[in-house]
């Protein structure tokens, strides 16, 4: 005998058998619809029509019978009682923590990794060609030049304005200092002084300046990058490279492109 699935020793192994019209490969069934429809035999219950079965529908009411001259003699009672007690408020659903934007998983393209050339495709500094360096916690890229090549210092972008290249320099040897984090590059917000009396002109707002520690990190970086791309086969090839910006000609589209 057989084993079937409704078995119920626990030595017997349940085996399913293979369904008469299974996939070939690539969507493709064994048999067609026109070919089912026959060994189905679904032609014998074209027209035939079943009568629907109604069920019986359970009485909400029910006739009961009162001893007493004055009370009539019957009296119809509810099956199901009525609650006694009715909320005035609706309960407080509890519903699903909404995760804040700290707790996001950060995903990363797999063509950005750490030493990519990347071309910058927004911002003051659109069209260099930059190097990645890591990215930081809050998901945006820390990038550089470096300044010395091209003019663009240690900042953060989104991956959504980069194009990733083939060009990668090897930057197992460069060590970024710890304290290069979302937080070093926060502006310090200064709060406007009260205007007295008689101060009729308005101070005019100064602009960015970078301070000294930027300055003394931004060559440390710079330093081990420019060593990581003398160490390079094409070295000359590569200094030219970071340092001519990206452009399009006529006839030119990005999607057609392999960077």
């Amino acid at each position: 005998m057989a084993p079937t699935a409704e078995s119920k020793d626990p030595k017997r192994v349940i085996k399913h058998g293979k369904p008469r019209n299974y996939d070939l490969g690539n969507g493709v069934l064994r048999f067609s619809k026109t070919k089912m429809f026959h060994k189905k035999a679904l032609y014998k219950f074209i027209g035939k029509k079943v009568a629907p079965t109604k069920k019986p529908v359970k009485p909400t009411v029910v006739e009961k019978p009162i001893g007493g001259e004055k009370n009539g003699g019957k009296r119809f009672v509810l099956v199901t009682k009525r609650k006694n007690y009715y909320p005035t408020q609706d309960k407080i659903r509890k519903r699903p923590a909404k995760k804040c934007f700290k707790q996001h998983v950060r995903h990363l393209r797999p063509s950005l990794t750490p030493g990519t050339v990347l071309i910058l495709l927004a911002g003051s500094h659109k069209g260099k060609r930059v190097v990645l360096l890591k990215q930081l916690y809050s998901g945006l890229l820390l990038v550089t030049g470096p300044f010395g090549i091209n003019g663009c210092p240690l900042r953060r972008i989104s991956q959504r304005y980069v194009i990733g290249t083939q060009t990668k320099i090897d930057l197992s040897e460069v060590k970024i200092p710890e304290h290069i984090n979302d937080e070093y590059f926060k502006r310090v917000r200064e709060k406007r002084a009260k205007k007295e009396e008689g101060d009729i002109f308005q101070t005019k707002k100064e602009g960015y300046k970078a301070s000294e520690q930027r300055k003394a990190d931004q060559k440390i970086v710079d330093k081990q990058i420019l060593e990581a791309i003398r160490k390079h086969e094409d070295k000359k090839i590569l200094l030219a490279y970071l340092s001519a910006m990206f452009g399009l000609k006529s006839s030119q589209y990005p999607h057609r492109l392999k960077f």
